[in-house]
């Protein structure tokens, strides 16, 4: 996730400070994931859960990310496409559409976990995560065609 993060940012970054934010925002958020799964470099204790203060945090910033990715970037790359021609319109609405579903994975992990989780949905903490990971890297490469359809035939002004 971390690659292609970086990629996206030498490929789009410095056009538009709301599409640099959200890509920091990202970056943000995919470390936060990476240190609540225990993935490299983050050390995971076998056996243990991440604090409570740490999963909060990290589904603070997966609200924001996703908020900013709907109430401001989102808008400027559909309202870009639709000067672009119908059928970049038609591509970004698909995109925009299979990237919403996304959402919904994330605002449920939020309902369960950002506040004092029960010891029941605890016990499914490293299973949503992981699912919540694999959800959000789809949406990332779904956002990434979205940014690639309007650099391609416009920069974003």
């Amino acid at each position: 996730m971390l690659t292609k993060l970086e990629q996206a940012k030498e490929e789009w970054g410095g056009r538009l400070t709301v599409i640099d934010n959200w890509l920091d925002q990202r970056q943000n958020l995919v470390v936060a994931y990476c240190e609540l799964a225990g993935l490299p470099p983050y050390q995971k204790i076998k056996h243990s859960l991440p604090e409570q203060e740490k999963i909060t945090r990290f589904c603070q910033l997966l609200l924001d990310y996703a908020s900013t990715g709907h109430f401001e970037v989102y808008e400027q790359i559909i309202s870009q496409c639709k000067l672009d021609g119908e059928n970049n319109l038609k591509i970004a609405q698909e995109l925009y559409s299979r990237i919403t579903t996304t959402t919904d994975t994330a605002l449920n992990f939020n309902d369960k976990y950002a506040e004092c989780a029960s010891d029941q949905a605890l016990l499914d903490f490293d299973t949503d995560l992981s699912h919540l990971g694999q959800i959000m890297e789809a949406r990332f490469e779904r956002e990434d065609k979205l940014l690639e359809i309007v650099h391609l035939h416009h920069t974003l002004a």
